[in-house]
């Protein structure tokens, strides 16, 4: 557990276990404890790098906006810092996509990228779920202390006090538009997309997400190298932490792919 200088910023990381280095992002507001409960599961067949992201947990904010871009750039300079070349990343939320532009921008620095309830285009959210993250600022930040992640951030952050701040940054990206479409079309790196059957993201945008990994990744039998698992009874807040996750994503991450082509 240590700190990489990387970007300008003092990104905090953990390494647990031995084996084939699998790199997990955590989603929003949250930190490298989002894991906690898989994380015996993980590190009993992987060496796990899980680490805080702009902002979170113990990494401190810096003047910069947060951007999937910027953080996908920590990503990848943590990964050149700690000399870990042909990563497996997994990434929930926020933090898939941080994961899915780190596959974008360095598809060289990856073996595999698993996303889990992860959109590629902002519309992917459900419409509801869109208005809650537009009214995302540091009122709704007043309204969330007491919760359990705002005791969480409180314990572990550098500086409290910019609990406020973080939810006003984070609302500022998540009102920004996107659309990722293309750039998953094209993508070489195996990925895997999970999503709950009660995720904050429609069947619909699933199928659309598969079906644009599908039209890049097909092996030599002519089967996608792309994975969607559907876990059922679970929802988009505790998908990350059900045993259910594990046991999805192992198989994939052990599995020969042969290249498409």
């Amino acid at each position: 557990m240590s700190y990489a200088n990387v970007n300008g910023l003092r990104l905090w990381y953990e390494v647990h276990g031995a084996g084939r280095p699998l790199v997990l992002l955590h989603g929003g507001y949250g930190s490298t404890e989002m894991f906690a409960p898989v994380l015996p599961a993980l590190t009993a067949r992987r060496q796990v790098v899980a680490l805080d992201l702009q902002g979170h947990g113990r990494t401190a904010d810096v003047d910069r906006p947060l951007r999937y871009e910027s953080m996908a750039e920590d990503v990848a300079a943590l990964l050149r810092h700690l000399g870990l070349p042909e990563v497996d990343l997994l990434g929930y939320s926020l933090g898939g996509g941080v994961a899915l532009r780190t596959a974008i921008r360095h598809p060289e620095l990856l073996r595999r990228l698993v996303l889990v309830s992860t959109p590629c285009r902002r519309g992917g959210w459900y419409p509801e779920v869109l208005a809650a993250m537009a009214a995302q600022d540091e009122r709704a930040a007043e309204r969330m202390r007491g919760t359990p992640p705002y005791e969480l951030y409180t314990r572990v952050a550098p500086r409290p006090q910019d609990w406020p701040r973080l939810w006003a940054k984070t609302g500022e990206l998540l009102r920004r538009d996107y659309d990722w479409s293309a750039q998953v079309a094209a993508l070489t790196v195996p990925t895997m997309l999970v999503f709950a059957d009660a995720d904050s993201i429609p069947v619909g945008h699933m199928a659309e997400f598969f079906e644009l990994l599908r039209a890049g990744h097909r092996d030599g039998t002519d089967r996608p190298t792309a994975r969607l698992a559907v876990l059922p009874g679970l929802t988009h807040y505790d998908v990350v932490g059900s045993p259910a996750l594990p046991a999805a994503v192992l198989p994939f991450l052990t599995h020969q792919v042969r290249p498409p082509g």
